[in-house]
C-alpha cells in the first residue's frame, strides 16, 4: 500500500513537471512573439506594402489583404460543403456504408499533412494553368477546413434530441423544413464554433500557399494572380538577411498570434454558452 502511494506521488510529480515545462515553452514563445512584434508594429505596417531590401519602413498591407481574401473565399467554399455533408450523413444516410466511408475519409484528412494538400492542388490547378493564383490557395485551404467543420458538425447532429424532430414530423413538417428550421437553429452555436475553429486552423498555414498562391510583393486583389499572404511573407522575410524584413516578419507573427488567440477565446465562450 505504501509503495502504491509513493508511486502515485512520483507520477503526479512527473506529470506536473512536464505540464509546467509545456506551459513554460508556450509562454516563452508567446513572449518572444509579442515583445518583438510590438517593437516592430506600427500604423505603416497596415498601410504600406513592403519596401525593397535595405530600405527602412514599409508594411504588409498586401499580405494582410491577401490573407483575408484567400481565407474568406476558402471559408465560403468549405462551409456549405461541410454543413451539407454533415446534414446528409446524419439525416439522410446515418447508418449506411457510405456515411461510414465519409467519416473514415474526413478522419484521414484531419491527420493529413497540409503540404500534401498543397502539392495536390498544385498538380490539379497550378501546373495545368501554368500560374500561381489566390483562388488555388483558397481551394487548398478549403480542403483543410472541410474535415474540421464536418467532424464538429457530425458530433453536434448527434446531440439533437429525437423528440424535437419527431414532434415536427408528427405535425406534418417536411424533412427539409425540419432540418432548416429545427436542427440547424438548434446547433447554430456549434456551427459558428466550427467556422471559427477551422478559420483559426488555416490562418497560420504556410506550406499549401507556397505551392498555390505563392507570393506577390505588390498589392493584388485579383484572385487569379499570385497573392501575398502573411504566413508566406513570414517564411520569406525570416529567411532573408535584411533587418527591416525581420521586423516585418515579427509584426506579422504577432498579428497572427493575436488573431488566433481571439478566435479561440470566442470559440470557448460560445461552447460554454
Amino acid at each position: 500500500m505504501r509503495l502504491r502511494i509513493i508511486l502515485d506521488k512520483i507520477l503526479t510529480l512527473i506529470s506536473t513537471m512536464f505540464a509546467i515545462l509545456g506551459i513554460f515553452i508556450l509562454f516563452w514563445i508567446l513572449k518572444d512573439v509579442i515583445v518583438n512584434g510590438l517593437k516592430s508594429i506600427s500604423l505603416n505596417f497596415f498601410m504600406e506594402d513592403p519596401k525593397p531590401p535595405g530600405i527602412e519602413g514599409g508594411g504588409l498591407r498586401n499580405a494582410i489583404v491577401g490573407s483575408f481574401i484567400i481565407t474568406f473565399i476558402a471559408m465560403m467554399i468549405a462551409f456549405p460543403i461541410g454543413i451539407l455533408s454533415a446534414t446528409y450523413i446524419n439525416e439522410y444516410s446515418r447508418s449506411s456504408k457510405f456515411s461510414n466511408f465519409v467519416r473514415f475519409i474526413y478522419d484521414v484528412m484531419l491527420s493529413s499533412p497540409s503540404i500534401v494538400i498543397g502539392t495536390y492542388v498544385y498538380a490539379l490547378l497550378v501546373k495545368p494553368f501554368k500560374t500561381f493564383s489566390g483562388i488555388s490557395g483558397s481551394i487548398a485551404l478549403s480542403i483543410i477546413m472541410i474535415p474540421i467543420i464536418l467532424k464538429i458538425l457530425d458530433e453536434l447532429f448527434k446531440l439533437v434530441p429525437n423528440f424535437t424532430k419527431e414532434a415536427a414530423y408528427a405535425l406534418g413538417a417536411q424533412k427539409w423544413k425540419v432540418i432548416v428550421y429545427i436542427i440547424w437553429p438548434y446547433i447554430r452555436v456549434g456551427i459558428l464554433t466550427s467556422i471559427l475553429l477551422s478559420f483559426a486552423r488555416v490562418v497560420g498555414e504556410t506550406a499549401p500557399l507556397l505551392f498555390t498562391s505563392f507570393n506577390n510583393m505588390f498589392f493584388e486583389i485579383n484572385v487569379f494572380k499570385p497573392m501575398a499572404t502573411l504566413t508566406v511573407n513570414i517564411f520569406n522575410f525570416a529567411m532573408s538577411p535584411y533587418e527591416n524584413w525581420h521586423k516585418l516578419a515579427w509584426s506579422a507573427s504577432f498579428l497572427i498570434v493575436i488573431f488566433v488567440l481571439i478566435v479561440n477565446l470566442i470559440s470557448r465562450f460560445l461552447v460554454k454558452e
